[in-house]
Formats: C-alpha cells, sequence, structure tokens
C-alpha cells in the first residue's frame, strides 16, 4: 500500500465524511490552502506541461500559451485561500485554462493566427530516430500528418476546439467537461459530435 503523505490525518479531520473521495491534487491544494507552499510546488511540476500543451493547442502560439499556463497557477495560488474541493482539481484546473484560452483568442479573433510549421516546441517531447533515409522520410511523413491533424483542430470554433482537446488529450469524461464548459453533458456530445464530424470530413484523404 502507497504510504500516505504527512499531515494527511489532519486533512482527513478537515474534510470528515468528503475525505475518502479526495483525490490526492485536492488533498495537495487543501494544503497549500493551509499555508503548505511546497504542495503547490508538486502540484505545478505535475501538472505544468499538461496545461501548456492544452493552451498550445487551443491558441495555437507557444509564447501566448506560457504566458497563459503562468496566469493560470498564478490564480490558482491567489484562489488559494477560498478553494473548496467540491469537484476534482482538474475540473477546477482547465475550467481557469479554457476560461483563458477562450478569452485570448476573443482578444485577438481579428489577427491572423501564427502558423508553427517547423513542430512542436522543445517544452513537448521529442521523439528519436535512426539516422537512415527511410526512417527519417517515414518520421516527416509522420510528422506532416500530425500537422495537417493539428490545423484541422485549431480551425475548429473556439468550444469545440476545447472540447475535442479535453476529450482526446486529456482524456476527460463527459461529465468533467461539461464542469469545465459550464453546460450539461447533453451539449457536450453535440459539441463533440459537430467536432468530430468536421473533422472526419477535412481529414478524409488521410485515411
Amino acid at each position: 500500500m502507497e504510504p500516505q503523505p504527512e499531515g494527511s490525518e489532519r486533512v482527513e479531520s478537515n474534510m470528515g465524511g468528503y475525505a475518502a473521495a479526495l483525490d490526492y491534487d485536492a488533498e495537495l491544494m487543501v494544503r497549500v490552502r493551509e499555508g503548505d507552499d511546497a504542495s503547490f510546488a508538486v502540484l505545478l511540476e505535475k501538472h505544468r506541461l499538461p496545461v501548456i500543451h492544452f493552451l498550445y493547442r487551443m491558441v495555437q502560439n507557444q509564447g501566448v500559451a506560457e504566458e497563459l499556463a503562468q496566469e493560470v497557477f498564478l490564480r490558482v495560488y491567489r484562489s488559494r485561500s477560498t478553494y473548496e474541493p467540491a469537484a476534482k482539481f482538474t475540473t477546477w484546473l482547465f475550467r481557469i485554462a479554457t476560461h483563458l484560452a477562450l478569452n485570448s483568442l476573443r482578444d485577438t479573433r481579428n489577427e491572423k493566427l501564427q502558423e508553427r510549421l517547423d513542430g512542436v516546441s522543445s517544452a513537448l517531447p521529442t521523439r528519436q530516430v535512426l539516422d537512415t533515409r527511410p526512417t527519417v522520410e517515414a518520421q516527416l511523413v509522420k510528422e506532416s500528418r500530425l500537422g495537417e491533424v493539428r490545423r484541422a483542430i485549431a480551425a475548429l470554433p473556439e468550444k469545440q476546439r476545447a472540447a475535442v482537446l479535453m476529450h482526446k488529450y486529456q482524456e476527460m469524461e463527459y461529465t468533467q467537461i461539461a464542469n469545465i464548459l459550464n453546460c450539461s453533458e447533453s451539449a457536450v456530445k453535440s459539441l463533440l459530435f459537430r467536432a468530430y464530424e468536421t473533422l472526419r470530413v477535412r481529414l478524409a484523404h488521410m485515411a
């Protein structure tokens, strides 16, 4: 059995019957609320890259994504004193990230977004390939196809894009996405159906 983190007894006493359902991230955030900055560092280390990846796919600009991610975690830290674990920590975290991303897209709606055709930034994992021509060519084809998929997702309406990214890349369930987007599960299913149908048509040549 995994050892309980130091201070878990205090969390359980404060949370009462809810403690059994409290996920570890929420438990860490409760500790942050109580003044434990080391727990915030753990949350930052765990979730920083997933948040940047999500924001990058939303806004299609690495610099903006990193700035927005900083703002996300700044808001999390500023809200520590009022935090209540009513939902999963990641639901709260991605609600903040989605709100900031949508606001950023609205602010720049009339500007042409810069496409980064040279691949994802160095913050994302890189793949090592053998230095032989067939393997290199295969990798270039794969990267080209991935680029097409990313651009097709980026072209979706904003809420459809957010829903796809959370469903496909963050592997969230309908309930969590609905909580983040502040809509019903049926609305999420409708967003995803329309998005995946659009992607199916746009990417049909890749089948």
